[in-house]
């Protein structure tokens, strides 16, 4: 068996089991894993649904441009059924979304213009601005407008609910989705109340949009707007797809949760997964209390994390908004920027004078000395270059004759406090095994390297 083209592979993603990370969850907790899709993102179902529509509709011909606003996976779809169906991509996107999702949808050959975050939609240089106004400037163009397009929520009426109803067997108890433009949650919430009245719909939100207080006071609050960092979810507008009947709750989720649960998701489950994942599973290990043992919680996972590679998954990212605070560095976490190289080594029989050359070459401070792969030694540059000083003929001596005590190995789940209190004047760096027991230094420049 074989599909005619790769818009027919999109949907019946499969439900898995979490084990790990909901671990402290009463309730049975499954996800849909949307990164099946072939555009690695739930949005697939909603692009082909929105352009089949228009086209039945009249609205999109051959050899029209697609024009749209969009985070990134909302493009990825569009643009990919573009290119089987023979269509031209333009589409706006915010400076706060990733760099591989830019670089993503400029791979499946679209025009890319990126716009400012912090501005009002209706400020001529927001994303959906600029977008409306290319509709108006492009001929023969037309805008999906995911937002407001029924076509959003209608696809997953139509797909995302019923596979979600045959997967649990009809046993689902609650849903638990990210909500941005309102599609998912509204068009799966919709079906499977229609099967089950007494199914709960529940939408994560992130702080700095207006889901929240909307669906709790009926009140549009612009005190609640202000720039967030969570991809995916959250809007400062009401978009005509989120249907805030089918919605009985909103549950806000900090950045840096969402940040912290989008890596313990890949790191407890193995499951590779974007930033709206992360917020679903924060905001449902919030909600916990509200499960039973007998409840079947479905979670939506939206996108891949290749996405964000530069983003959450990057330390020094991390690092530098805060979200890292709070977590305990071990040993192993000190070598990662230089695990991939091999530990430079020498025997006891090296002449000096080529432990020099080698320290040069590798611009490197200390050098541990090995017998048939035991450590029986080490050499720093400090005290080399001192008996040098006293010796200068020392050069053409072994090794062996300036050799220092072995460098002390520490536990791979050492605290950088443990690791630091073996660095000393005596031993100027440590050594750890990795996973595959294979050894590696941590230096002085790894520490100061973490803890700034």
């Amino acid at each position: 068996m074989y599909y005619n083209n790769i818009l027919e592979t999109i949907g019946h993603t499969p439900m898995v089991k979490l084990n790990k990370v909901t671990k402290d969850v009463k309730a049975l907790c499954l996800a849909k894993v949307e990164t099946f899709n072939p555009g690695n993102s739930i949005k697939d179902r909603m692009a082909l649904k929105m352009i089949e529509d228009a086209e039945k509709q009249g609205k999109l011909k051959p050899g029209y441009t697609i024009i749209e606003g969009t985070s990134g996976n909302t493009g990825m779809g569009l643009a990919m059924c573009a290119i089987i169906k023979g269509y031209k991509c333009i589409f706006t996107t915010t400076d706060k979304q990733s760099k591989e999702k830019v670089d993503a949808l400029r791979a499946f050959g679209a025009e890319v213009i990126v716009c400012p975050t912090n501005v009002a939609p209706e400020d001529p240089r927001s994303y959906y601005s600029v977008s409306s106004r290319l509709e108006k400037e492009t001929p023969n163009s037309w805008k999906a407008n995911q937002y407001d397009n029924p076509s959003n929520a209608q696809a997953h009426y139509e797909t995302t609910g019923p596979e979600i109803w045959e997967q649990t067997e009809g046993k689902i108890t609650h849903l638990v989705v990210g909500v941005g433009t309102g599609g998912t949650i509204s068009g799966t919430g919709k079906y499977l109340k229609e099967k089950n009245p007494k199914i709960k719909v529940w939408g994560i939100d992130t702080y700095g949009s207006v889901f929240k207080k909307y669906k709790e006071t009926g009140i549009f609050d612009k005190n609640e707007i202000y720039p967030y960092i969570t991809e995916g979810i959250g809007e400062d507008f009401l978009p005509q797809n989120v249907d805030f009947n089918v919605i009985d709750h909103f549950e806000k989720v900090t950045d840096r949760d969402a940040a912290i649960y989008t890596r313990e998701i890949v790191r407890q489950e193995g499951i590779f997964v974007g930033n709206s994942a992360g917020s679903a599973i924060a905001g449902l290990l919030q909600l916990k209390d509200n499960f039973r043992k007998d409840d079947v919680v479905v979670v939506i996972f939206h996108d891949h994390g290749t996405r964000y590679l530069g983003k959450m998954f990057n330390d020094e990212w991390m690092r530098d908004r805060g979200f890292l605070v709070g977590e305990k560095t071990k040993a192993i976490d000190l070598i990662q920027s230089h695990k991939h190289n091999k530990l430079i080594t020498m025997e006891p029989e090296t002449p000096i004078s080529a432990a020099l050359e080698k320290m040069t070459r590798y611009n490197i401070s200390q050098i541990p000395i090995t017998r048939k792969g035991a450590f029986i030694g080490s050499i720093s540059d400090s005290v080399l270059f001192k008996k040098l000083l006293e010796k200068p003929d020392l050069r053409n001596q072994k090794v062996e004759v300036v050799m220092q005590a072995p460098l002390p190995f520490v536990d791979a789940s050492a605290s950088i406090q443990d690791v630091s209190k073996k660095i000393t004047k005596e031993s100027t760096a440590v050594l750890v095994k990795d996973e595959a027991g294979v050894p590696h230094i941590i230096t002085k420049q790894d520490i100061i390297d973490a803890i700034g």
